[in-house]
């Protein structure tokens, strides 16, 4: 019997895509959304990013694939790369639809997000909380809710991504 979606899912972007860029592998965005959907009971996705112009048929992807995209501007950093940090939109979106999902699972291994997973933990609205790379997850997030943080790096042979075969 399939799980009744009722979950809804927070994923930082550029978190996620960093940790799992440093631990050497690609993610299958696709096999992603299902894992939440199966795992979790995932109905709705939420992935928040910075908006960079020449990624739009990836954008376009994300979105047939499932994920509901929350853009913020972009802008060079001393160094010249983009950087689009989405982290209050991430918790205010969180917050402002808190009456609409039973729980959510929150994609992101940066300490920036440890009130939220407390809030949501305190008044039974977290169900995971998911970080790309054990290594690199925040020691407040582990504090806070160890007891519901999965490290995808353990997941690679499901999730990684595979070049289609010519």
């Amino acid at each position: 019997m399939k799980k009744e979606l009722k979950n809804w899912a927070f994923i930082d972007g550029n978190n996620l895509y960093r940790g799992i860029r440093g631990l050497g592998w690609k993610l299958d965005y696709r096999k992603f959304r299902v894992f939440l959907e199966e795992k979790y009971a995932v109905k709705k996705v939420y992935m928040f990013m910075g908006f960079v112009p020449q990624y739009a048929a990836m954008y376009k992807d994300f979105q047939e694939w499932g994920y509901v995209l929350v853009f913020k501007p972009t802008l060079p950093d001393d160094k010249g790369d983009v950087k689009g940090n989405c982290d209050a939109e991430l918790v205010l979106q969180a917050m402002v639809d808190l009456g609409e999902y039973e729980k959510a699972v929150v994609v992101s291994g940066d300490g920036d997000f440890h009130c939220l997973v407390t809030y949501l933990d305190k008044h039974g609205k977290l169900e995971q909380v998911i970080c790309p790379d054990h290594k690199k997850a925040s020691v407040l997030l582990r504090k806070a809710v160890s007891e519901k943080i999965l490290f995808l790096d353990r997941f690679e042979s499901r999730l990684r991504y595979e070049a289609p075969q010519k």
